[in-house]
């Protein structure tokens, strides 16, 4: 009796413990499933982009090969995935750590199921696809036989967004995000320095509106564009003295990845319009990232991996009469 008894007494238990840790486990997910939802609603109030060149290629290329397969992998998802393993810290980027990750959704695992219990995968998913979300997809380019007479336009799916400098011009570069600038007050360099020539055909990196034009006296002649959805404002500063803008630009035009909207100076730093106060020429390229239009937060990213990954992808130029255009024509097939 004393057994059988001891023997009930130690079932109970176990069935107590089994029944706790249900509950543990259902209030634990329940308390992930509030916090995704709430980290989705809320706008981010800041985005540390570290993500290498070489990850965002490596995704670049599992998205690609996924197309018309029935498991089609997107390079954003591999990549936030990444983040929140990492911390956002991608200098421990391991290749082997993507290849695991799309080797489960090549044999169907979904990734929000792989995801469900990763604290901070939503916020890294908002977070880079802000950044890189209008960089890949399908557009039409031009095809070479058909220049000079009626364009035709063959299919692409990849990388569609564009290097800020046109093919054939060579520009240096460093990460110098957050270096300090003392022109006016003292503040950090919230954008990415690329030098070259006076002249330098300045791209389009996706397709977007044109938002600001002018005179600056710290950008000196500047552009400012805004992608479609409306997350990014791309910043083109110190462009050329005395012809700082592709011919015909303007606010509120419509413009394509890959177009010529300006031309590499050295103006700024200064009151006086149209002067050459920078040391050397270059162009100032920046991204800002908007969550909330009515918010004075301003979200700017270290570029620097960005245009190095971008680099694969450049605009062919050639000369119209002293304007630089794009040689090959270029469409969303979205439209």
């Amino acid at each position: 009796m004393r057994w059988d008894y001891l023997q009930k007494k130690k079932c109970v238990l176990v069935a107590v413990a089994f029944l706790l840790c249900l509950a543990v486990m259902y209030n634990m997910a329940s308390g992930m499933a509030e916090l995704r939802q709430e980290t989705a609603a809320k706008p981010l109030t800041w985005v540390d982009f570290g993500v290498t060149a070489a990850a965002m290629n490596d995704a670049l290329q599992y998205d690609i090969a996924s197309q018309g397969t029935d498991c089609p992998i997107d390079w954003i998802d591999l990549l936030a995935y990444l983040g929140a393993r990492y911390g956002g810290d991608f200098s421990h980027y391991q290749k082997k750590h993507m290849d695991a990750l799309a080797q489960r959704l090549q044999k169907g695992e979904h990734i929000d199921d792989i995801t469900s219990e990763i604290k901070y995968f939503d916020y890294y998913s908002n977070a880079y696809d802000a950044v890189l979300g209008g960089l890949v997809g399908d557009y039409g380019l031009q095809t070479e036989d058909s220049l000079g007479g009626v364009p035709t336009f063959a299919p692409h799916y990849g990388l569609k967004g564009y290097c800020p400098i046109a093919q054939g011009y060579s520009f240096t570069h460093s990460d110098d995000f957050c270096a300090a600038r003392s022109f006016g007050f003292k503040r950090e360099h919230l954008g990415h320095d690329l030098f070259g020539v006076v002249g330098t055909p300045v791209i389009n990196v996706e397709t977007c509106v044109v938002q600001v034009l002018g005179w600056n006296r710290y950008g000196g002649w500047r552009i400012g564009m805004r992608s479609l959805d409306g997350r990014r404002y791309y910043y083109y500063a110190h462009l050329r003295s005395g012809r700082p803008y592709a011919e015909g630009l303007q606010e509120g035009q419509l413009v394509y990845a890959g177009e010529v909207i300006g031309y590499m100076g050295m103006t700024g730093y200064s009151e006086q319009e149209d002067f050459n106060g920078m040391q050397r020429p270059h162009l100032h390229f920046g991204i800002q990232l908007i969550f909330d239009e009515s918010s004075k937060n301003e979200i700017w990213i270290d570029t620097y991996e960005l245009v190095k990954f971008l680099n694969q992808h450049r605009s062919t130029v050639e000369n119209h009469s002293g304007e630089m255009k794009r040689r090959y024509l270029y469409y969303e097939t979205t439209e």
